[in-house]
């Protein structure tokens, strides 16, 4: 009995080295499969996550800027572009909401003016002028000259609010909006149509209660006599009165004046002497003319300052432009950028 033990455990061995020698055998061509699946799988996800971005950014468009100051044209990559007007209209201290406006309304309106290529009194080949006739833009050069040593901190902020709103657009009726904006009201935005010629759904006017904290908000001008009738072709009554205000704007601002027997718009007294806003006060002192004016801009749009302060309250980007600019809609801009690449 003492010999068959060890035979038994002998047989035992040979029986589960039998068993396992096929496992042996497989196992490292399975672990080799699995790695060439996983490998396979790794590239295919890398391929689809790239897909995806190039998606998500859009079609790569470039917008070609008239630098009136070299008197060349520049082609900006849309999204730097977009940084460049932010940086150039909206101050970087303003809180992060509102220059997440500020982009959004800097993309649509370029995306809109690229798309209606109606250049006005540009030259052949630009898009747009580096000025207020359309938007101020600046480079980074520009930007490290004007913000010195707070470059850094200031292109960083602005350049996340752009990237946060990377290809986002305002629309109305699937339509880009004409993206309106300025300065400071004067506690009331303006009807596009009490303004300009045309008149836009969107473009309504809408209390801002907000900019009376503005520093833009009152502003005073002095002139003589002389030079105010000059600039307007008018005679002032020897009473010593000025003009009487006829009617006002859903605004609130000037809409019609009359002076002397002479009538004007708002407007055309706002553009002939300069002034800050069409919301205007005037009293004649000895030979002189004080004008007080409340607001900066034209008032169409969203108020620059308003942003502002409603984003201080903690409104955010979105409820920002939709208080502004009533019934529309963020959208992407992916489908009007890939109707400016076909017209390529």
């Amino acid at each position: 009995m003492k010999r068959v033990k060890p035979l038994i455990v002998l047989v035992s061995f040979l029986f589960f080295v039998v068993l396992l020698i096929p496992t042996l055998l497989v196992i490292p061509f399975s672990d080799k499969e699995d790695g060439k699946l996983a490998e396979e799988l790794r590239k295919q996800q890398a391929v689809q996550t790239v897909k995806a971005k190039t998606q998500e950014r859009g079609p790569a468009v470039e917008v070609a800027v008239y630098r009136s100051k070299e008197k060349r044209i520049e082609h900006i990559p849309l999204e730097q572009y977009v940084i460049g007007v932010v940086a150039a209209e909206m101050p970087a201290e303003f809180e992060m909401e509102a220059l997440k406006a500020q982009a959004l309304t800097a993309r649509t309106y370029i995306v809109k003016q690229m798309l209606n290529d109606q250049p006005i009194s540009l030259p052949k080949g630009a898009n747009v002028t580096d000025t207020i006739m359309h938007q101020v833009y600046y480079s980074n050069e520009e930007l490290k000259q004007l913000w010195g040593n707070d470059y850094d901190w200031k292109i960083k902020k602005i350049t996340e609010a752009v990237e946060a709103t990377r290809g986002q657009i305002l629309t109305y009726n699937n339509v880009p909006i004409e993206a309106s904006f300025f300065s400071t009201s004067n506690g009331f935005t303006e009807n596009s149509e009490a303004y300009w010629e045309n008149e836009f759904p969107y473009l309504k006017s809408v209390a801002s209660p907000w900019d009376k904290q503005s520093p833009k908000f009152y502003n005073q001008t002095v002139m003589s006599v002389a030079e105010f009738q000059q600039k307007l072709g008018v005679t002032l009554p020897k009473d010593g009165s000025v003009g009487v205000v006829i009617s006002r704007t859903p605004g609130k601002r000037v809409d019609v004046v009359e002076i002397n027997g002479k009538r004007f718009k708002g407007r055309e007294v706002r553009e002939k002497l300069d002034l800050k806003s069409t919301d205007f006060t005037w009293v004649r002192k000895g030979d002189e003319i004080v004008i007080t004016t409340k607001g900066y801009g034209h008032g169409v749009g969203m108020s620059q300052y308003g942003a502002n302060f409603m984003a201080k309250e903690g409104k955010t980007y979105d409820q920002i432009v939709k208080y502004y600019y009533q019934g529309v809609n963020i959208s992407s801009a992916t489908a009007f950028l890939n109707k400016l690449t076909v017209k390529k």
